[in-house]
């Protein structure tokens, strides 16, 4: 059998299958990326084997978990994970500290003829790993910053290019109060989880790393403290389009794009579903836009919704999403530019910038 595993920079940057053999609730808490949640005892087995651990004790609570995963609910695991193991003969198993839930996966595969290695020191291990490599990361890597009026593409220039990471990719979100789409959010966790690993691959090319303008929250996951410090007085590349151009993206993205999707998810309802959920979002921006502006721009958001649900012409979303932009997410961007402190590397359309990128890293 191949050996237990304890060189996490090379499970992580090989995409090692994992399998995680905790309880789904804690893998639903946090999870490595990539690992497939195959677990020794479900939810109410584990507390179960909790409570009887407090009142009778060790010995007791291995009975019990012993007897709660036995027979066929026994068989049936085994046969997850010996399938899992010969499709992935690559992999490891792990449990929370790599102690008894993973040592009675891997005894349980061997006996079987699937022998199996762990991860030493299980996910309390490769989290903690991850997290030292996003201290390391955040300290050692330089950084450029996407930045651009709300409409200039951002996360499309960021997507194509090669040292970058997708941060609103990686939160499932788009960033402002429009931003959250029809899949939940990951956890704290995963997301950071996600971006150590993301971090840790690009640190095998030279070159800056490439984010886009964020600010403290993505939706509800918090940027971690260190990376938005550099962030902040990082050199910046600026996406400069005018407002028919950013208009037109805009439409693309929370019209055209959220509407299909809402379509797909929930058929006949999307439309009238996506018209609430544009308008719930309208109404975070109230306070800022002032009640009488606020009104204006959601009686254009209802016109331009009827117009669709009449005729499927989407021409009339152009109005409340032009005054939304140039009354109120054009003051802040322009407020928040002045504050960075990074030096204006390059501005320019998409195709500029990125080709200031590439020839930058061939220099």
């Amino acid at each position: 059998m191949r050996a237990d595993a304890q060189d996490f920079d090379r499970i992580f940057l090989e995409d090692t299958p994992l399998i995680d053999t905790r309880a789904p609730i804690e893998f639903t808490k946090g999870a490595i990326p990539g690992a497939h949640n195959l677990p020794l005892m479900s939810d109410d087995e584990r507390a179960a084997v909790g409570t009887c651990y407090k009142q009778q004790g060790q010995d007791a609570a291995i009975a019990l978990g012993h007897e709660l995963v036995s027979g066929s609910v026994r068989a049936e695991r085994l046969e997850a994970w010996r399938s899992f193991a010969e499709r992935h003969p690559d992999g490891y198993l792990y449990c929370f500290r790599g102690g008894m839930r993973s040592e009675i996966v891997q005894r349980w595969l061997g006996e079987a003829g699937c022998p199996y290695p762990r991860i030493l020191g299980g996910y309390k291990a490769l989290r903690q790993h991850l997290l030292q490599v996003l201290e390391e990361r955040f300290s050692k890597d330089e950084y450029w910053i996407v930045s651009g009026a709300t409409g200039s593409g951002k996360t499309r220039l960021i997507n194509q290019l090669h040292r970058s990471i997708d941060l609103e990719g990686l939160a499932k979100h788009r960033g402002s109060a429009f931003g959250s789409l029809l899949q939940a959010q990951p956890s704290q966790i995963d997301f950071e989880n996600q971006l150590a690993v993301s971090l840790l691959k690009l640190s095998r090319r030279s070159g800056p790393v490439i984010l886009e303008d964020e600010g403290r929250l993505i939706g509800r996951l918090n940027l971690p403290e260190g990376l938005r410090k550099r962030m902040q007085s990082a050199p910046l590349l600026v996406l400069d389009y005018p407002i028919e151009e950013r208009v037109q993206i805009v439409l693309e993205d929370y019209i055209q794009d959220l509407g299909q999707r809402y379509r797909e998810a929930y058929g006949d309802e999307g439309l009238s579903l996506h018209w609430k959920r544009l308008r719930d979002d309208l109404a975070r921006t109230r306070k800022r836009l002032g009640l009488e502006r606020y009104a204006e721009i959601l009686g254009g958001l209802d016109h331009a919704f009827r117009s669709q649900q009449m005729d499927r012409t989407l021409e009339k979303h152009r109005t409340w999403i032009r005054r939304l932009l140039v009354e109120y997410y054009d003051p802040m961007y322009r407020y928040q530019l002045e504050k960075r402190q990074g030096q204006r590397l390059c501005m320019g359309t998409r195709e500029q910038v990125r080709d200031f990128v590439s020839t930058s890293a061939s220099q």
